[in-house]
């Protein structure tokens, strides 16, 4: 079989177990696209050790930023008008996404980004009835936090990209 088959059947394979998992019995604690975002990172990032490290570190390092900018712009500790408060506040903590790239695990600034706009996107897209979501969560120490939630949902897809790129090599041989 060869290695692009091999990659695709394994991919094929455990992208239905993740969806399964995720959208079963760990409903609530992961997000499948989460997931799968940091697979791809693995993958765009050498599919090795390194890159399952920085893909994590980086993943999670966005998200928490992410989370600090949502942070500031919900409660605008300095008081910036209204109309620059949110641009002013992702300005700053987008310089410090990409200034860390000289360290080490964290020089893949793509994961970075990744982890960063997912959690944006999920805490801003995502309103409950009193039409706040994940915002009024940006502080609690569970899954209701996007921070948290996206930051397992990405370790776990990475994991999985590891596992399928592993899978891939035994089905090539």
């Amino acid at each position: 079989m060869s290695k692009l088959t091999a990659l695709a059947l394994s991919i094929a394979i455990l992208g239905g177990v993740w969806a399964f998992l995720a959208l079963g019995p760990l409903a609530g604690s992961v997000l499948v696209w989460a997931g799968f975002i940091a697979w791809g990172s693995y993958f765009h990032s050498g599919a090795d050790g390194a890159a399952l490290q920085k893909t994590i570190a980086g993943t999670i390092y966005g998200a928490i930023l992410a989370g600090i900018a949502l942070f500031l712009v919900v409660n605008n500790p300095v008081g910036l008008p209204g109309a620059i408060a949110a641009p002013a506040y992702v300005a700053v903590t987008v310089f410090f996404l990409v200034i860390v790239a000289s360290i080490n695990l964290l020089s893949v600034v793509p994961a970075n980004v990744y982890g960063y706009a997912a959690t944006v996107a999920y805490a801003l897209h995502q309103p409950t009835a009193d039409g706040v979501g994940p915002l009024a969560s940006l502080t609690a120490a569970d899954l209701t936090n996007p921070v948290l939630l996206l930051s397992l949902s990405f370790v776990i897809g990475a994991l999985f990209g590891l596992v399928s790129g592993k899978l891939a090599g035994v089905l090539g041989k």
